[in-house]
């Protein structure tokens, strides 16, 4: 059995990676409208990973013996005006995204959870890792700035990210 106030934070981590699954996936058709399909297909493969990282929360919570319910997901889709705009909307939301596996992993703590360590530990490594990749892709477009050919190089090199399936 997990800790109720654990239970309700990491339930409210499933609707959270999944409200970011549907950002991204709204990133991709911008970028796609934008004809970037390099980075269309990045933001794409970053909305699948996003719906795997609420399964594991799910997954972990059933192995536990306990229910996911749903809850309601509210989506603030960013503006959206060209690359930039794209990847540091993602960047914001990462930096968000760490916070509240922080805060789960603090309740964890707070709780004696040990079960969960693992779980986590592998969440605050993974949200270091995206924000580096989101970081980086960040700077690069902002030297490049709205030079085309340094765009369609970047737009070329995300094109290489596959999907997990």
């Amino acid at each position: 059995m997990v800790d109720e106030k654990l239970k309700e934070a990491m339930t409210q981590q499933v609707t959270e990676e999944y409200a970011a699954a549907y950002v991204y996936r709204f990133l991709a058709n911008e970028m796609d409208a934008l004809s970037f399909p390099g980075l269309s297909n990045w933001f794409a493969a970053q909305a699948q990973e996003e719906t795997e990282h609420a399964q594991k929360f799910a997954k972990h919570l059933i192995d536990r013996g306990e229910r996911v319910q749903p809850r309601d997901i509210r989506i603030d889709a960013p503006q959206v005006n060209g690359p930039l705009d794209a990847f540091r909307a993602a960047l914001a939301h990462e930096k968000k995204v760490s916070e509240q596996i922080r805060n789960i992993t603090r309740i964890a703590d707070e709780a004696g959870d040990l079960e969960s360590r693992g779980l986590l530990n592998w969440f605050l490594t993974e949200q270091i890792e995206e924000e580096a990749t989101v970081g980086e892709i960040v700077d690069q477009l902002e030297l490049v700035g709205g030079d085309g050919s340094g765009l369609l190089r970047i737009d070329a090199a995300l094109a290489t990210r596959t999907t997990l399936s």
